[in-house]
C-alpha cells in the first residue's frame, strides 16, 4: 500500500535535538507502587502511541463498536493466538477439544475475576455469543453463519456447529467475552459506551481527555504476578503519521508500528543501545490472473511469468528492503514452516530466471513476431493492462517492475493506476487482465486457501465474487477444501494442506510475489521483552502475549 513519507531533512534535523526520552510522571502514578508483592521494580509507564475512536473520540469501550477507544488490554478471548507460529495459548479457557467435526467444547479456566470484582464463568461465554447471535453486527467474524447453538453445562462450554467446520477453532477462541451482569441490563447494546469498562483484562481504564489515554493495572487480573508495567499511556497527535514518526524517533514512544524511510539511519542509529525494529512477514502480496482469460488460463504462461519476475528487485527498491519474497505454497514463512510440505523445494520460493521464462513460453508454443513481440496463441501481440490503486506507491513501483521485467520476454504490459475504489470493483466483478490479490497471511489454513481457491467464492464474469476474483474453478481444490472443514487435528489436516501447497506450486492459480511488512518498532529504555526476529514468540500484534512478557530494562529509572 501507499507510504506516507516525510522529509528525510526535516526528520534528521528534529532528530539532532533528541535527548531526554520523556520519563516524564503520568497522572495518576502515585496511585501505583513502585514495586510488585514479590519486591520486583515495576514500569511506571509505558506510551505506546495513539489510540482509536475515530476523528471525534469519546469515552466508548463497547468492544463491538468501530469507535472503541481501546479494547485489546480490557478485554480477553477464550485462547490467544500467537500470530507468528500459529500456536493457540490457553488464556479465559483452558483447553479445547473437538469431540467430533461439528461439535468443539471449551474448559473455562477458574478463578478468574471481573475488574469489578465479581467472578467470570462460562455463563459469560454463553452470554457473549448468544449476543452476537442476537446483534448481527457483532459477530465480525461471521461464526453464526456456521454456529448452531452454545451451551454450556458447569465449566465446560459447547458449541454445535450446523455442518463440520473445523476452520472455526481459532474465530471462536478469539472472541473477546463481556461480562454478563453488565450488558444483560442494557437496552441498547449497539449505541452502549460501556463507560465502566468491565472487563477480564490486564489493565482499565483510568483517565481521559480526548488527547489523552491511560490505562491502569487491573489488581484483579488473573496473571497480575505477569504484569511488571503499571500504566498504559495513548496519545492523540495532529498531524498524523508525520508526527507519530516523529515522536518515536524522539523517543516519547515505546513502541509503535509505522512505516519509517531509511529506518535505520533516521531511528536505530540515533540510539543503536535502545532503538530497534522487527518487520516480520504479513499476508503475501500476489499476482491475481483473470483465469477466465487467454492467455492467463494457461498454466505455462503463468509458469513462464513467475519465473520472469525479480521478486528481489520488488523487495529490495519498491519495499526498501523491509519485506522478504513470498513461498509460492501460500504460506507465511518462515513463521508456518510447521505447516510446510518437507518435499518442496527451496520452501517454494520461485527465483528470477528469465531464460526459464523463455523457454517455457517457447515449448509452450508462444512465439515471437518480426517486431519483437511475444505472440499468443492467437497470433496476436500479447498485451496485459495492469490495474493497480492509485496512491499505492510502492504497489506502482512494484508494477513498473514487473512491466519492465516482462518487457524483456516481448510481452506490452500497461500499468494503470485508478482509484482504489475502481480497482477494487473492477477485481470483483472480473473486469481485469491482472490486479494484485491479497489473501492468506492468518494462522486459518482453510480460510488461507477456501478464500481465493473455492468455487463457492467465485461468481461469473460481471458478477462480484466473494473472495475468489481470480476466477479459480477446479474440483480437487473444492474437495481437498471441503476435506479440510472436517479435518479436526492438525495431524489430519497437515495432508490435506501439503495437496493444497502442491496445486498452488504445480498450477499456480495466484503468484504470490512479497509478504506485507508488519511494521513494529520498539525502545528497550524501559521494557526489554519485546518479540523480535531472535525472539519471535509473538507477532507485534499479538498484544496480550506481549505485555505479559514485558520487564523493566536495565537502564530503566523510575521517574522522580
Amino acid at each position: 500500500m501507499g507510504f506516507f513519507l516525510i522529509p528525510l531533512v526535516a526528520l534528521s534535523l528534529l532528530l539532532a535535538a533528541c535527548g531526554d526520552i520523556g520519563n516524564e510522571k503520568i497522572p495518576g502514578s502515585e496511585n501505583y507502587p513502585a514495586t510488585n508483592a514479590n519486591g520486583e521494580v515495576m514500569i511506571d509507564h509505558l506510551d505506546f502511541g495513539a489510540f482509536g475512536g475515530g476523528s471525534n473520540p469519546q469515552v466508548n469501550y463497547n468492544p463491538f463498536s468501530p469507535n472503541v477507544l481501546s479494547s485489546a488490554y480490557i478485554f480477553e478471548p477464550l485462547m490467544v493466538m500467537d500470530n507468528y507460529s500459529c500456536q493457540l495459548h490457553p488464556w479465559l479457557a483452558t483447553a479445547s477439544n473437538w469431540q467430533d467435526p461439528q461439535t468443539l467444547q471449551f474448559t473455562i479456566r477458574d478463578g478468574v475475576k471481573w475488574n469489578d470484582g465479581q467472578p467470570f464463568s462460562a455463563d459469560d461465554v454463553v452470554y457473549t455469543f448468544n449476543l452476537t447471535k442476537k446483534v448481527p453486527a457483532f459477530d465480525s467474524t461471521g461464526v453464526w453463519q456456521a454456529l448452531d447453538s452454545v451451551s454450556n453445562q458447569g465449566n465446560i462450554v459447547t458449541f454445535k456447529f450446523k455442518e463440520p467446520s473445523s476452520q472455526m477453532l481459532s474465530k471462536v477462541a478469539a472472541q473477546l467475552i463481556v461480562p454478563k451482569h453488565v450488558w444483560e441490563t442494557v437496552d441498547d447494546p449497539v449505541k452502549f459506551t460501556n463507560d465502566k469498562a468491565v472487563g477480564t483484562g490486564p489493565y482499565m481504564p483510568t483517565s481521559f481527555n480526548g488527547r489523552l489515554l491511560v490505562l491502569g493495572i487491573n489488581q484483579n487480573y488473573w496473571q497480575v504476578d505477569k504484569l511488571r508495567v503499571n500504566q498504559l499511556v495513548f496519545h492523540r497527535t495532529e498531524g498524523g503519521s508525520s508526527v507519530d514518526q516523529l515522536n518515536l524517533a524522539q523517543g516519547k514512544y515505546d513502541t509503535n508500528a509505522m512505516f519509517i524511510p531509511n529506518i535505520q539511519s533516521v531511528f536505530v542509529d540515533k540510539d543503536p543501545d535502545h532503538n530497534f525494529y522487527w518487520f516480520p512477514p504479513g499476508g503475501a502480496i500476489s499476482l491475481g490472473f483473470n483465469l477466465t482469460k487467454a492467455p492467463f488460463n494457461d498454466v505455462e504462461f503463468r509458469k513462464a511469468m513467475s519465473y520472469a519476475i525479480d521478486r528481489d528487485a520488488i523487495a529490495n527498491k519498491a519495499e526498501y528492503g523491509y519485506v522478504k519474497t513470498a513461498s509460492q505454497t501460500g504460506l507465511v514463512l518462515p513463521g508456518q514452516k510447521d505447516w510446510l510440505d518437507p518435499s518442496i523445494q527451496n520452501q517454494g520460493m520461485i527465483g528470477y530466471d528469465p531464460k526459464q521464462a523463455a523457454a517455457i513460453l517457447e515449448k509452450a508454443g508462444y512465439k515471437k513476431n518480426g517486431s519483437g513481440q511475444l505472440t499468443g496463441k492467437d497470433g496476436q501481440p500479447i498485451e496485459i493492462n495492469f490495474e493497480v490503486q492509485n496512491g499505492y506507491t510502492d504497489w506502482i513501483q512494484a508494477a513498473q517492475i514487473i512491466q519492465q521485467n516482462l518487457r524483456a520476454l516481448g510481452i506490452t504490459v500497461n500499468v494503470t493506476t485508478p482509484a482504489a475504489e475502481n480497482v477494487e470493483s473492477d477485481r470483483a466483478n472480473g473486469r481485469f487482465d491482472l490486479v494484485y490479490d491479497v489473501h492468506g497471511g492468518s494462522c486459518n489454513m482453510y480460510d488461507n486457501y477456501f478464500l481465493p481457491l473455492s468455487s463457492k467464492q467465485s461468481a461469473e464474469i460481471g458478477k462480484p465474487a466473494a473472495s475468489n476474483f481470480i476466477r479459480w474453478q477446479d474440483p480437487n481444490t473444492d474437495k481437498l477444501i471441503d476435506q479440510l472443514r472436517s479435518a479436526t487435528s492438525e495431524e489430519d489436516q497437515k495432508p490435506i494442506v501439503y495437496q493444497l501447497q502442491k496445486i498452488m506450486m504445480d498450477q499456480l492459480p495466484t503468484v504470490p510475489l512479497w509478504y506485507g511488512g508488519v511494521w513494529f518498532q520498539y525502545t528497550t529504555n524501559r521494557a526489554t521483552g519485546w518479540p523480535n526476529a531472535d525472539n519471535p514468540y509473538a507477532k507485534p500484534t499479538d498484544n496480550l502475549l506481549i505485555i505479559t512478557s514485558l520487564k523493566p530494562s536495565p537502564d530503566y529509572k523510575p521517574p522522580q
